[in-house]
């Protein structure tokens, strides 16, 4: 407990240099003879990241993200109303910016309850040490954007060969649209789901207000 404690604090002021998901992706690029292990990532403040960039983030995963503790306890009773009703379709998830940043930045990408436990203690963790303006700086700067790309840096130049700072609306909708499956779906060669997907999170984008942590 003393070590997780000590390892959130100090992330809320060193950037994280790595993360296990990407060591665990690098092992499997060298394991596959097919693949050739990459690791694309370039860190950026929040500040010059495109605003479009967290209000698409925001409208797409987590629309309570500024004003919950972590969880967002109505999301997930929607999810498990919604798991219920359409059993043997794709499972909707209900977890926060936080959760998947706690996942991405300290865990290993598995489905079990023990995951899930830890995950729970570092986003308690997260939501009482960092402020919500680090939680999103973090968790755009480690997020897994494609095969050996992570990051909204890297990902602007991978598929737009532009950088962060200049991503337009419909482009940081169509990144954040590929996000659940980073590594079968492409912001450059978008499919008709994620069109449509990126045209759901731009009418989002519309409803929310501008979202008060880029004026912290």
């Amino acid at each position: 407990m003393a070590l997780s404690f000590f390892s959130v604090l100090v992330y809320r002021f060193v950037n994280p240099p790595l993360t296990p998901l990407m060591v665990i992706r690098l092992f499997q690029q060298a394991a596959d003879d097919n693949r050739v292990a990459r690791l694309e990532k370039d860190w950026v403040d929040l500040e010059v990241v495109s605003p479009w960039v967290t209000k698409a983030a925001i409208a797409s995963e987590d629309q309570r993200f500024e004003s919950h503790n972590g969880f967002d306890f109505e999301a997930i009773e929607q999810a498990r109303k919604y798991n219920e009703k359409n059993k043997g379709k794709r499972k909707r998830g209900g977890s926060t910016i936080s959760q998947q940043l706690a996942k991405n930045l300290f865990l290993w990408p598995a489905r079990s309850w023990v995951r899930k436990g830890f995950e729970t203690w570092f986003t308690f963790l997260i939501e009482s040490l960092w402020p919500k303006r680090r939680i999103m700086e973090v968790y755009l700067n480690v997020i897994e954007m494609g095969d050996g790309v992570y990051g909204i840096e890297a990902a602007a130049r991978e598929y737009f060969d532009t950088g962060a700072r200049t991503l337009s609306k419909e482009k940081a909708a169509l990144i954040v649209a590929c996000w659940p499956s980073p590594l079968k779906w492409s912001p450059s060669k978008p499919s008709k789901f994620i069109r449509w997907k990126k045209n759901w999170i731009l009418r989002q984008m519309n409803n929310l207000g501008e979202p008060k942590l880029l004026g912290e």
